[in-house]
């Protein structure tokens, strides 16, 4: 394959990528779904022609770290923080807090009829079904009510942070005791004075550098810097939202000496830029990870009905645990919140990162393919129908006026 043919290969794997998007947006079919169906297309037809299958299961966990760094630094970026907002971090926080344990409870039983393992490792092999995945949801939640994007911007952003934390924690952790919890104290203390190093350096860096590549610079630094945190088992995920957020709210800090040495000029031009290529970034990344994650599932799982039955389980304990906290707690309307639950990016990447020894037979990437699927699918047919309530109602209200 020459140079050539591998560029008209990536460049059009790229406008494929656009298409969908903007498919998605029409049909409210998921890109990632379109995404994963091509790569399963490319690898039918390569086994077709008798091409040697590429093994991509060795990069897809570095894309998939650099995808899920960049939205998430990109939905931060997008959130300006107001004192009215404290109550939507709050019930979002509490939300992903709240279903993130319960939902691991409800699979880890489903995993335990399966496998028959412990309890340990069946809690450990059912977290990566339990996370909602912010590279799915903040772009799905983009044409709902500001009021409810902002919750699930932060909701899924939560999610994954508090998932990584607990994933950490209990593989880390083979024993619980009180100096596991001591530890986890010790390492959140270190995050905060990580996080608050990274916030001023960067900030500073931007309002002095003359060259005129600053974004690349600021995103290879953030990379950098979470990279270096989970190497030492940090929750850097945190480290990544709250340099987001700090960077396009520091224009709102009254500290004479910050807005002195800090502040300059042209930061909002600076940060609009960073958000574009953040988002830009994302996109690509996004798009590689999930043709690559579809060309390495093996289709022929599907044919197997006890992985069906127990893909079909989890997903009911997934929309039955979120249905009851909507109902019983947050006490809003189901819609679209029921369905913009979806897994995705962050599910497959804890899986990779789950020790092999860990792993347990059955609970394999075709029962993941199955869960993220039927999250998809339920997702567009969930707003789909919720648009169409939206419209009737505005048509409605619009009759009752005249």
């Amino acid at each position: 394959m020459t140079s050539y043919t591998t560029l008209i290969i990536l460049s059009g794997l790229v406008i494929f990528s656009y298409l969908f998007d903007l498919i998605g947006g029409k049909t409210k079919i998921p890109s990632v779904i379109l995404l994963m169906c091509l790569g399963i297309i490319i690898k039918q037809v390569l086994d077709y022609f008798g091409f040697h299958p590429f093994d991509f299961s060795t990069i897809l966990p570095t894309l998939g770290t650099l995808g899920l760094v960049l939205i998430v630094f990109e939905g931060a970026l997008e959130l300006r923080y107001s004192r009215d907002k404290n109550s939507v971090i709050k019930r979002s926080f509490f939300s992903a807090l709240v279903i993130l344990l319960v939902t691991s409870f409800a699979v880890t039983y489903i995993i335990y009829y399966i496998s028959g393992q412990n309890f340990y490792l069946c809690f450990i092999n059912s977290i990566p079904f339990c996370v909602i995945s912010s590279a799915v949801a903040i772009p799905a939640a983009s044409n709902i009510s500001k009021e409810k994007r902002e919750f699930i911007v932060y909701e899924s952003s939560f999610s994954d942070i508090l998932t990584v934390v607990l994933f950490n924690f209990m593989v880390n952790n083979k024993q619980i005791s009180l100096s596991s919890f001591t530890k986890l104290g010790a390492e959140f203390g270190i995050i905060t004075i990580v996080v608050i190093a990274s916030c001023l350096l960067l900030l500073y860096l931007i309002g002095r550098l003359t060259h005129h590549v600053k974004s690349f610079l600021v995103i290879s630094i953030l990379i950098l810097v979470y990279s270096i945190g989970q190497l030492y088992h940090l929750s850097s995920l945190v480290i990544v939202l709250a340099l987001g957020l700090f960077l396009n709210n520091a224009s709102q800090i009254k500290f004479p000496p910050f807005r002195k040495y800090f502040l300059y000029p042209k930061l909002s031009n600076d940060i609009k830029q960073l958000f574009q290529l953040s988002a830009e970034s994302a996109f690509l990344m996004r798009t590689f990870f999930f043709i690559m994650f579809g060309y390495t599932m093996d289709i022929y799982q599907l044919q197997n009905l006890s992985l069906l039955l127990s893909g079909g389980a989890m997903l009911l304990a997934i929309y039955l645990v979120r249905f009851i906290y909507i109902k019983l707690v947050s006490k809003t309307d189901l819609m679209p919140e029921l369905v913009l639950i979806p897994r995705g990016l962050i599910s497959v990447l804890l899986y990779y990162s789950l020790p092999p020894e860990m792993k347990i037979k059955g609970v394999e990437t075709g029962l993941l393919f199955v869960v993220i699927l039927g999250t998809s699918i339920v997702l567009s047919l969930g707003l789909v129908i919720s648009k169409r309530q939206g419209l009737t109602t505005k048509q409605g209200a619009d009759n009752f006026e005249s």
